[in-house]
């Protein structure tokens, strides 16, 4: 059987939420596809549909029509433990909030997700190990967040998404809380992350961050407005 190229493929995929007597679509019959290996900027005003986009193709909410394939799977045909596993076993997920442990090592942070997939301690410990090491941390692994200046944190925070070498990073805004420096320090690091094979989908309302992306999607009133090639910075 041969593999997709594409990682993410959605068709016709619409949500609507009822508030009230009122129902609001957050994303309108938005198809296209995200093959493996690209990076890819979601942009678009508030409430524009691109962190809808976003929980939809994480798994993290369900479309109200349409299908979405992550990796290969439906995610309509998915029980609730079957989409647990796929989040955390192909898609890492990082925030504008580090949303770390606070009296919790950078190394304990990060082996976190392990603790789903049960692997023994030195195992655990060796995968979080070479996850900080590939973020730059590898001097900061016993460091509590007190200790780690906002951009060390969101690394901490990266390296947890790496941790089970998922297919796929989702990253919602993961500059919005650091300063220009750091910032550009943060995109140099998920470029060198996409160099290395790794598919992301960065959301951010930031032309700068988004220049980084090789593709550019643009989302107005939960349409997608446009789809662009754009080369990123590579």
């Amino acid at each position: 059987m041969s593999v997709s190229p594409n990682l993410i493929e959605c068709t016709g995929v619409s949500k609507l939420y009822r508030m009230g007597d009122q129902e609001v679509s957050a994303a309108r019959d938005v198809t296209l596809s995200i093959a493996r290996g690209e990076y890819v900027a979601v942009m678009g005003p508030s409430g524009s549909g691109k962190s809808t986009f976003m929980n939809l193709i994480g798994a993290l909410d369900v479309p109200t029509s349409g299908h979405i394939r992550v990796a290969g799977k439906d995610l309509g045909e998915l029980d609730g433990n079957a989409l647990a596993q796929l989040r955390n076993e192909t898609i890492g997920f990082v925030f504008q909030q580090f949303n770390l442990l606070a009296r919790t090592s950078a190394l304990q942070n990060v082996m976190l997700p392990l603790s789903y997939c049960r692997p023994q301690r030195a195992d655990a410990e060796d995968r979080a190990r070479r996850s900080l090491e590939r973020v730059g941390l590898a001097d900061r692994m016993q460091h509590v967040s007190s200790q780690l200046s906002g951009g060390q944190q969101q690394r901490v925070a990266i390296a947890r998404a790496l941790v089970n070498d998922p297919a796929l990073l989702l990253a919602d805004e993961p500059t919005g809380a650091l300063d220009s420096a750091t910032a550009e320090e943060l995109m140099k690091l998920l470029e060198e992350l996409n160099r290395s094979g790794l598919t992301i989908v960065l959301v951010t309302h930031d032309p700068e961050v988004a220049a980084s992306a090789r593709r550019q999607i643009r989302f107005k009133d939960g349409k997608v407005l446009s789809d662009t090639l754009t080369g990123g910075n590579s």
